[in-house]
């Protein structure tokens, strides 16, 4: 099996919903996001897919945060805007974008602070 990945950053604001604490008044991060990608076979070029693509699909994902406020998006709108939750919610929308590809993806990580992170997998 190969695996590859790639991070990506995003700034946004948001606030828990069902939490009380600190992190329930409206606040910002630096979100960090790595996108993790296996494959049994390497395609044509010897690659499990080029970095530049998977860049562009997971680009392409980050617009969606990236300067909003989470909260009033549309999907986090019904959804807590958690690490979790967003982690689970690019996995998705990258998983759906490599359908037509060999690889898959296997594992989303999301952190809010260096120290931080959240990540889903299948």
């Amino acid at each position: 099996m190969f695996e590859i990945s790639v991070v990506m950053e995003f700034s946004a604001a948001h606030n828990l919903r069902d939490y009380k604490g600190k992190c329930e008044k409206l606040h910002g991060h630096n979100w960090q996001v790595e996108v993790f990608l296996s494959s049994v076979d390497l395609d044509k070029g010897a690659m499990v897919m080029d970095f530049t693509r998977v860049k562009k699909k997971l680009k392409q994902i980050l617009k969606y945060f990236d300067h909003s406020y989470i909260n009033e998006t549309e999907y986090f709108s019904k959804h807590n805007p958690t690490s979790e939750n967003i982690a689970k919610f690019i996995f998705e929308n990258m998983a759906k974008q490599m359908k037509r590809y060999k690889c898959k993806v296997t594992r989303v990580s999301v952190w809010e602070t260096p120290r931080s992170k959240a990540t889903y997998y299948e």
